[in-house]
């Protein structure tokens, strides 16, 4: 009797420790609200919204400790639309991220599956668009720099450091999956360093798609495909060219309950000759209508940051950004766009929280008339300036 008791109290706590070993959790975020838009294609717009500010999701997260501070992970996060319950990301089951991979406490993880790149890891926290205080609908003119994740990277090979003395580091290899190795595949590589109040960070994103192949051409009023249908960017494109190559940095610190940033980012496209910008990208429906077509065989945009937050009560946070983007569409086409994005968010616990925001956004040109045209509206301003006003709830899970 003695001998079967102590035979079950030991496999008990083996099966006590391997389960204390192993951990999956579910998580997840739902947003919702109602958005004034005072013109989407000559009109005023009142809408109920999912993901004005951050998008829906739900997830799982999970862990083995393999011994030796070595643990197996994963996460398989799936992105959706609260209005209808549809699937976000191309109707991908798992499009916000999927991956594998193995985490060691010396020498950092390497992850593979569907995943963010480096410039969304390390800047975009920096920004208002990278935080639960911006988010979408404030992203720089078209998402140009991919801080608001328009494009998350498939067949993705990625390696993160462990933190270092506040220093952290890593980088990002997209496979194209195909014969054509250096077409329709990505790379970055970024790096942050925190030092108490002050954070810094700097990252570069380059996308190459083959604009000579077939598919390419097939595809200028659709999506990228890749060779095969199965391209580091499948499914979702900003930019209709070649190459897109995409930098930035910034810095902010944060002294009592103030934090302020800076934050500057550019993106160079080559190869751009009768491509343009995604219809879901510029309100237009069409990559090369409404204005927003390349002139020439290249273009640029760029953009300046200043954001701030400030904690009014440890459960009323306020948060405003100014954004100014300067971009070059070819053939003369020189916009500007002056965005400004306000919010105050009240926490009414840990988990849950209501916002009101509000978003304005004007652009002015030399060489063509350019609409304006929020991150997340429907549709582009029939003028050249945009306001959006939306009242939300947030919860967390």
């Amino acid at each position: 009797m003695y001998k079967k008791i102590l035979t079950t109290a030991v496999l008990a706590a083996i099966a006590s420790a391997a389960q204390a070993q192993s951990s999956v959790t579910l998580y997840g975020l739902i947003d919702a609200g109602i958005t004034y838009t005072n013109n989407q294609s000559g009109h005023s717009a009142w809408q109920l919204r999912s993901a004005t500010v951050n998008g829906s999701r739900f997830g799982l997260r999970g862990s083995e400790d393999l011994g030796g501070g070595l643990k197996a992970i994963f996460t398989l996060e799936n992105g959706f639309n609260i209005n209808n319950g549809t699937f976000g990301q191309s109707s991908r089951m798992f499009g916000r991220q999927a991956f594998v991979g193995l985490a060691s406490d010396q020498f950092g993880a390497v992850t593979l599956g569907r995943q963010y790149d480096s410039v969304v890891d390390y800047v975009a926290p920096l920004t208002l668009t990278g935080s639960q205080y911006g988010g979408t609908i404030a992203a720089h003119p078209f998402d140009n720099d991919n801080l608001n994740n328009s494009v998350r990277f498939n067949n993705t090979v990625k390696y993160t450091s462990i933190d270092v003395s506040g220093f952290k580091f890593g980088a990002t290899y997209s496979f194209s999956n195909s014969t054509e190795f250096a077409n329709n595949r990505a790379y970055s590589f970024g790096a942050s360093y925190n030092y108490g109040p002050l954070k810094l960070a700097a990252g570069y994103l380059q996308l190459n798609n083959d604009v000579a192949s077939a598919s390419f051409a097939a595809n200028r009023s659709g999506s990228f495909t890749g060779a095969g249908g199965a391209g580091a960017q499948t499914g979702e494109w900003t930019f209709l060219a070649g190459r897109q190559r995409t930098f930035g940095g910034g810095l902010s610190y944060a002294f009592g309950p103030a934090t302020a940033g800076l934050v500057y980012t550019q993106t160079n496209l080559s190869d751009t000759a009768g491509g343009g910008i995604s219809g879901s990208q510029s309100g237009t429906g069409n990559a090369t209508s409404g204005g927003v077509a390349f002139g020439a065989n290249s273009a640029r945009f760029q953009n300046i940051e200043a954001n701030v937050r400030y904690a009014l009560t440890p459960a009323l946070i306020l948060a405003g950004a100014y954004t100014y983007t300067r971009a070059d569409l070819g053939a003369g086409v020189n916009p500007n766009y002056n965005s400004v994005s306000l919010q105050s968010d009240y926490l009414l616990s840990k988990r849950t929280d209501v916002y009101l925001q509000g978003d304005w956004q004007h652009v002015s040109a030399t060489g063509g008339r350019i609409h304006a045209f929020m991150n997340g509206e429907s549709s582009a301003s029939s003028t050249q300036s945009q306001v959006a006003v939306t009242v939300g709830m947030r919860h967390r899970f």
